[in-house]
């Protein structure tokens, strides 16, 4: 049931890394640890600029397969669900980089192979 293509996650990935910057502001975090607040934006503007570099429809420097790509996705997502515990977070900070990380595991995971049909 892969059903993110490389068209949809194209579109999402600007608006998720504009979100990986600014919501650790908006939501405050930072009260556990102080790298709650720090980590995502960092994360936020690498995913800017590794959107730049993809080779996909929202590329403006289109050098990097879409499959590497993919790959940071995952090691990021991975990540988010790690530091919790890496760090001591706890309260809404954990909450944060649990639930983005989730979320970046699932998409990984519903992504489609490139080449297979509805793929872009």
């Amino acid at each position: 049931m892969r059903f993110v293509t490389k068209t949809i996650h194209a579109w999402i990935d600007y608006p998720v890394a504009l979100a990986l910057i600014s919501l650790p502001f908006l939501l405050g975090l930072g009260t556990s640890h102080p790298l709650a607040l720090t980590i995502s934006p960092i994360v936020g503007l690498a995913a800017f600029a590794l959107t730049v570099f993809t080779d996909h429809q929202t590329g403006l420097i289109r050098v990097l397969p879409y499959k590497v790509h993919l790959a940071v996705d995952l090691c990021v997502g991975l990540l988010f669900l790690a530091l919790p515990f890496i760090f001591g977070f706890s309260g809404l900070d954990a909450a944060y980089y649990w639930l983005n990380g989730a979320a970046v595991v699932t998409v990984i995971g519903l992504s489609k192979p490139e080449g297979t049909a509805l793929s872009a």
